[in-house]
């Protein structure tokens, strides 16, 4: 359907009321997606599980009726499927095997080797495609190349990559091909996505605010722009949304930099500043703070309706500037919601 609000913002279209959907809008902070996923045991079993990962996508759609579902999976899939181990500490978030050196590159599989241990994935994202609302879009997603390096470097989340700064000090070379690497797997499975019934895509570049002068050029820039281009080289039209966190003041020009359709925003930036900087180039998504999902209150209804306001003169997609946190409460997302579409 060519008139799914979130589709005719990504072309370019400024709309009275600006589509809403919201990042980590199937996870823990839901009742039902705690049940489910008890039910599938952990955390990896549910990604894998189409039937239940499709379940945990939907359910924030039937409870809320977002205008997108995205699908639910992780960025560090796509690691374990070029070789790395790959599990997931209670309490502590992914620990995974570590690449930290030219062989250790070397030693991971090639890029069109991914598909059989992420055929589950590409079901979900055909269950999805078949079950969701007509009116409602289908996010397929990937984690953009340095942040899943970083992951990879480290064999975990860490606050400042440091591991992976670390690797690209001592092997720039080495370090740039496993960026490639990840770019070329990148563009394979979220062909993958889109050949089973996404309709856009969205690269998170997690950690791309940690990469500074030439280097937010090379593996941040350079990687999502070819990714991007190889994309819709092969399926003309896709729309695609770039993450690029905390990038600050390279947020300006990233979307004609890299070829993306709309730049979503953290909320370290204020919205007036990114309508005026970076809605110029196009679509933005963004950026209430998730904070106001936990407090809720007259500040959560004041805070949508100033990003609202801010963005309203381009194309916008409404969404918090980070995930959702476990904590919050599903009523202000509601409020949230009600607010976004009152204010149009």
């Amino acid at each position: 359907m060519t008139d799914k609000t979130i589709l005719r913002a990504l072309r370019g279209e400024v709309l009275p009321t600006p589509p809403v959907w919201m990042m980590r809008q199937a996870g823990r902070y839901l009742p039902e997606y705690r049940a489910t996923r008890a039910q599938a045991g952990d955390f990896l079993s549910l990604c894998y599980n189409p039937d239940l990962a499709a379940e945990v996508t939907l359910q924030p759609i039937r409870r809320f009726g977002f205008d997108a579902a995205i699908l639910f999976a992780d960025i560090l899939l796509i690691a374990q499927a070029l070789g790395a181990d790959l599990w997931f500490a209670e309490g502590e978030g992914p620990r995974l095997s570590t690449v930290t050196d030219a062989a250790g590159v070397a030693a991971l599989k090639p890029a069109g080797a991914i598909h059989d241990r992420l055929s589950p994935v590409y079901e979900t994202v055909a269950i999805l495609a078949r079950e969701l609302p007509r009116e409602t879009t289908l996010i397929g997603f990937a984690g953009s190349p340095w942040t899943v390096a970083s992951y990879m470097v480290a064999g975990r989340g860490t606050p400042d990559q440091g591991p992976a700064h670390g690797f690209k000090a001592a092997d720039r070379a080495a370090f740039a091909a496993l960026i490639d690497l990840l770019a070329e797997a990148t563009v394979e499975y979220l062909s993958r996505q889109v050949q089973a019934g996404a309709e856009v895509v969205k690269l998170f570049d997690s950690w791309a605010g940690s990469l500074k002068g030439q280097d937010f050029d090379d593996f941040c820039v350079a990687p999502n722009r070819r990714i991007i281009a190889a994309l819709k080289a092969r399926h003309p039209g896709l729309p695609v949304i770039a993450f690029p966190r905390e990038a600050g003041e390279r947020y300006i020009g990233f979307a004609r930099a890299t070829g993306a359709d709309c730049v979503a925003l953290d909320n370290s930036v204020s919205p007036d500043w990114a309508a005026e900087k970076v809605q110029v180039d196009g679509c933005v998504q963004g950026n209430l703070d998730p904070r106001h999902m936990v407090t809720g209150g007259a500040a959560l209804v004041h805070e949508t309706r100033r990003v609202v306001e801010a963005f309203r003169g381009g194309p916008h997609i409404f969404n918090l500037g980070h995930g959702i946190t476990p904590d919050a409460d599903p009523e202000n997302v509601r409020l949230m919601i009600e607010t976004v579409r009152s204010a149009g």
